[in-house]
C-alpha cells in the first residue's frame, strides 16, 4: 500500500526529461564499475524497483514510460498465455549499440519491464532480452506463472 502513496505520476517524467550522454555514461561507464561483475543483476533489480514507483494501469503506459526514460520506442509483437514479445528500436537504440565506448546492456529494462507486466498481470513475471546487431533492436521476452 506504501507503494501506491509514494508513486510518481507519469506526467511528471515530462519535467525530468533530458537529453545527452550523461545519461548513457552514467549507465554504461560508472554503474558498471561501481557494480563490478553484479552489474547485470542488480541493474536488473533497479529496473523492477524503478517500476513499483510509478502507476502503471494498462499497456501504453509502459510505451510511455520507455519513450520518457529515452530508452526508446517498445512495441508489444507477439502475446500467449504466459508470455510477451516485445521489440524496442529507436535511434538511441542504434547509437547505444553501435558505441565503440562502452558494451551496451537492457538488462535495467528488461527488470523494468518484467515488473510493470507483473503489476499489470498480477502474477510473477520475468524478463530475458536478445539483442539483435544486425538490425539494430532489442527483443524482450517476458515469461509469466500463469
Amino acid at each position: 500500500m506504501a507503494q501506491k502513496q509514494n508513486a510518481i505520476p507519469l506526467s511528471q517524467l515530462e519535467e525530468l526529461h533530458t537529453s545527452g550522454a550523461g545519461y548513457d555514461i552514467l549507465r554504461y561507464i560508472g554503474l558498471p564499475e561501481i557494480l563490478g561483475a553484479e552489474s547485470p543483476a542488480l541493474l536488473y533489480f533497479l529496473g523492477r524497483n524503478l517500476a513499483r514507483k510509478f502507476q502503471i494501469e494498462q499497456l501504453e503506459d509502459i510505451y510511455y514510460l520507455f519513450d520518457q526514460m529515452g530508452w526508446g520506442k517498445i512495441e508489444l509483437v507477439k502475446e500467449k498465455r504466459k508470455e510477451m514479445t516485445f521489440h524496442l528500436l529507436a535511434d538511441s537504440v542504434v547509437r547505444r549499440l553501435s558505441s565503440s565506448s562502452f558494451q551496451a546492456d537492457f538488462r535495467m529494462e528488461a527488470g523494468f519491464l518484467a515488473e510493470a507486466v507483473h503489476m499489470l498481470k498480477g502474477t510473477e513475471c520475468e524478463c530475458a532480452e536478445e539483442i539483435n546487431q544486425k538490425i539494430h533492436q532489442v527483443e524482450f521476452t517476458v515469461v509469466c506463472a500463469t
